[in-house]
């Protein structure tokens, strides 16, 4: 028998997911998880089998009515993760190269990497608010790199992308015979302006989306990639090999979600807004410990820790004052750590309370 290699995986999840739960949870990128009872659901919306080969149709068009696309852009997936996943193998193969922003989500970086495509990086630097900069972009493209990878708002800073940065970074993936993969998993959170795909700047532009993030509807997995036709359907030809079909009930569950969608999104912005309010006046109490600007959308905040070493305050934290925070090490800064503002808001305020004795202690 032959053994075959161990796939790495996310060191990043798999830490997330076995780290013991804590009581000041502030490492969660997403709003507390919406109960069923908050969602209009009758028992025919609970039905297990049903029609969607290449995606359920109600679905397929609600997706496509909300983003303003052609029905025909629209490709279902098992969440963001399986999105990104999904649009990289949509457009690139063993010995290309794909460009990705660091900081970064991590799970980027090794999706690419157990697709055999070589991983370059450009930096988006805590001195300019994490701004996406479009010279770095084009230092660091070669004639390999088939995608320019981002997330918009940033992960784990909430930074924005604003258009003209976007198409400017399209002009660039343009003239290279390369895409530009946007996670917008987080946008939504911005509230106003509305937000508006980055797939409306043009076929260059491949989004990815779910309603886990910003509405805490985890549990339907509802995904999805916004792309040119083309690059839609070479991923329903790669679902084929992953997933086959979606699992029919959240599907229809998720029809359902799209039809309260706004009514969903007051109470994450009541929640966010609290929270962002929160973190605010605790960034401004605390400046000698924390430099951060001041939080203004999004659901994350990545600070810099201006006194000790981020993983022993970390380990500190959930030993002795049973808080949790993600460290910046899964980013590619050692120096920062990530908070989460998917938490109640009392239990936020307590878990920044615990972060500043913490961090005073060293």
């Amino acid at each position: 028998m032959t053994d075959l290699p161990f796939p790495a995986g996310s060191a990043y999840l798999r830490w997330a997911k076995l780290h013991p739960p804590v009581r000041y949870n502030l490492t969660s990128s997403g709003v507390p998880y919406l109960p069923l009872r908050e969602l209009p659901v009758t028992l025919d919306d609970l039905e297990i089998s049903g029609t969607g080969a290449y995606g359920y149709a109600p679905l397929q068009a609600a997706i496509a009515a909300r983003y303003r696309v052609d029905v025909s852009c629209v490709a279902a997936a098992m969440g963001a993760s399986a999105a990104n996943l999904l649009a990289l193998a949509a457009i690139a193969q063993p010995g290309d190269e794909v460009l990705v922003e660091t900081p970064t989500y991590e799970p980027l970086m090794t999706a690419a990497e157990w697709l055999g495509v070589e991983v370059r990086t450009f930096s988006r630097r805590a001195e300019d608010g994490f701004r996406i900069d479009p010279d770095a972009v084009q230092r660091g493209m070669t004639d390999r790199t088939r995608a320019i990878v981002i997330t918009n708002l940033h992960n784990p800073s909430s930074a924005l992308a604003d258009d003209d940065t976007l198409r400017r970074v399209g002009t660039i993936a343009e003239r290279a015979g390369a895409r530009v993969i946007v996670d917008e998993v987080y946008l939504d959170a911005l509230w106003e302006p509305a937000p508006r795909t980055s797939f409306h700047l043009g076929e260059t532009f491949i989004a990815t989306n779910s309603l886990t993030k910003v509405y805490g509807l985890n549990g339907l997995r509802c995904g999805w990639i916004l792309a040119a036709p083309e690059i839609a359907e070479r991923a329903w030809r790669l679902t084929e090999l992953f997933n086959n079909i979606g699992v029919h009930a959240a599907e229809r569950m998720s029809v359902v979600a799209f039809q309260n969608l706004d009514r969903i999104a007051l109470r994450s912005r009541a929640l966010l807004e609290a929270n962002g309010a929160a973190l605010n006046e605790f960034y401004a109490a605390h400046g000698r410990l924390f430099a951060a600007p001041p939080h203004t959308h999004g659901t994350v905040s990545f600070p810099r820790l201006l006194a000790g070493e981020v993983d022993p305050l970390c380990d500190l934290l959930r030993a002795r004052y049973e808080t949790a925070v993600v460290p910046g090490r899964f980013f590619g800064l050692t120096d920062h750590l990530r908070i989460g503002l998917g938490a109640d808001p009392e239990v936020f305020r307590e878990g920044l309370e615990r972060l500043w004795f913490a961090a005073g202690s060293f």
